[in-house]
């Protein structure tokens, strides 16, 4: 019997003393349903405390250019990420954000007349701005400008100018960004014009000082000289004409002064015609032998024919003279000065062959200085000829620098177009652009405090802090409730219990501490009941 009460006592031990729980609800009903009901209505009383926040939110689409981007190249290259960036941070400014605070007097009751940084950094912490990505999470298709304000349409109206801000603001900032590229695009331009005027004038100095020797004109060249040879073939083939024309004029003219002083045969003629008549056959020769190069109207066979009819006249002028002489009946010779003075055609002859013979003189020495100037221009071109590959390098190492010159000059000028194309398209607001998609939305409940929220927040703070007060009194508490406490101080079995003796009034006092507590009890769930949904009807 002992081991078997032993054993009945072991596993009694080893289950839940559920009597002793239900005694210190019994006795600890008050200092859990208390701390409960006070910490859910501090939270609650907390959120109806705290000023409304109203939330106004508005959606800006990010449109791309207009023009295609194969027609206008937009010059405004920037990350869409880093301007949107950039523009925020001048937006959040304090100056930008000062003016919004005094137009619309923000922030300015309820608070101990708070400093403008202070109201800055309130109003910043009051924005949100959230980026829209893309699905395959490669770009920015839009984002939402969030304010939180006190009032619906002071949160609104406050929206709506953050929205014409960031609209405002890209536009001038792509404009400006596009302006300046177009600007620094002239400025290169012009200095790519400058360097380009400065080859033009190295290469148009050079071609100026050494005309006739460039490369282009080798070929003009070759011809002149090849022209210049001929005419100086020309002439030395004149000049010899010239010489055997003198030879010929002072051999007529020494045959007349022969015929003229000596005293000849009745007919004269075997004197001097087999002379005259050798000298026409060598003319005539001549006269064929230029034929085959020459036409008639060559200058050459114009002097030749012209020689060769003086000669024949001079014949028939021989021939004539002694027959005059036979019927003057003379037959007696004469003195050669009485002869020739008697006889006007030998005067006129011998005249006529001395100026001829003068001019012919004046002809060889003309021609002798074309010769000498015809070798110095044909020596002169030789050397432009010979010139001709130092000037082609030198010629090719400034036009070098001519040719990148104009090609940067080129490529500067055609960017430069695309560029001034690109602005105006962003003055004509048709580069990429913020479309405000939706409008600022006028809220209708405060999106904070969430009272609802806070109910069920306090309700947990209410049961914590009932079970802390409650654990920490029955551990401060040194009392015995019972008599399983009474039996584990006692070393001894216990023979005999006596019996509780409850009185009427005892009886009494436990209802009525029953009665409030089942009271309480009713009226903290009754007020947390009741609250909840007062706030969730609010809200």
């Amino acid at each position: 019997m002992a081991d078997n009460s032993e054993f009945s006592e072991e596993q009694g031990s080893e289950q839940p003393d559920i009597h002793r729980y239900l005694d210190v609800v019994h006795r600890r009903h008050m200092h859990f349903l208390i701390p409960l009901l006070l910490g859910w209505l501090v939270v609650w009383g907390a959120g109806w405390v705290l000023p409304s926040r109203y939330e106004s939110t508005t959606l800006i689409l990010v449109e791309q250019p207009s023009m295609p981007s194969n027609y206008v190249t937009p010059n405004v290259s920037e990350d869409l990420q880093d301007r949107l960036q950039s523009i925020t941070q001048q937006i959040l400014s304090r100056t930008r954000l000062l003016s919004i605070i005094d137009r619309l007097h923000l922030y300015g009751e309820g608070r101990n007349q708070s400093t403008q940084d202070e109201k800055v950094d309130l109003m910043r912490k009051d924005i949100d701005i959230e980026l829209v990505q893309r699905e395959d999470k490669k770009g920015i298709t839009g984002f939402t400008i969030t304010y939180k304000g006190k009032n619906p349409q002071i949160a609104q109206q406050v929206t709506g100018e953050l929205t014409d801000l960031f609209i405002d603001e890209n536009l001038k900032a792509r404009q400006q960004h596009s302006e300046d590229t177009t600007n620094f695009m002239e400025s290169q331009l012009a200095s790519a014009s400058a360097s380009l005027a400065e080859q033009e004038a190295k290469v148009r100095d050079y071609e100026a000082k050494h005309e006739g020797d460039l490369p282009s004109q080798q070929a003009s060249n070759l011809q002149i000289l090849s022209g210049l040879q001929a005419q100086l073939q020309s002439e030395q083939d004149a000049l010899g004409n010239a010489k055997q024309q003198g030879i010929y004029y002072q051999a007529m003219i020494g045959q007349y002064r022969t015929l003229s002083g000596n005293s000849g045969t009745a007919d004269g003629g075997p004197a001097t015609l087999p002379a005259i008549d050798q000298q026409l056959d060598a003319l005539k020769s001549k006269l064929a032998n230029l034929r085959s190069h020459y036409t008639e109207r060559h200058p050459d066979i114009k002097s030749l024919k012209d020689e060769i009819a003086r000669t024949e006249k001079m014949r028939d002028q021989l021939l004539a003279s002694p027959k005059n002489n036979e019927q003057s009946g003379a037959h007696t010779s004469e003195a050669p000065v009485a002869r020739d003075l008697s006889n006007p055609s030998q005067n006129q002859a011998i005249l006529q062959l001395e100026s001829q013979q003068q001019a012919n003189k004046l002809d060889v020495t003309n021609r002798e200085q074309a010769i000498v100037s015809l070798k110095a221009r044909i020596n002169e071109y030789q050397a432009r000829l010979n010139n001709g590959p130092a000037r082609a390098q030198e010629l090719a190492d400034l036009t070098r620098g001519y040719d990148q010159s104009k090609a940067n000059y080129d490529d500067l000028l055609k960017k430069k177009n695309e560029s001034s194309m690109a602005t105006n398209m962003e003055r004509m607001q048709q580069g990429e652009r913020f479309t405000m998609l939706d409008p600022p939305s006028l809220p209708t409940r405060p999106t904070s405090p969430n009272r609802l929220k806070l109910c069920g927040i306090g309700l947990g703070i209410g049961l914590a802090l009932g079970l802390i007060v409650v654990v920490g009194s029955e551990l401060m508490d040194d009392r015995m409730h019972n008599e399983n406490e009474i039996k584990a101080l006692l070393t001894v079995a216990i023979i005999s219990e006596i019996p509780e003796i409850v009185t009427p009034s005892d009886e009494q006092a436990n209802k009525r501490r029953m009665a409030l507590g089942w009271a309480m009890g009713a009226l903290v769930f009754a007020t947390i009941l009741a609250g909840s949904a007062f706030t969730y009807l609010r809200s």
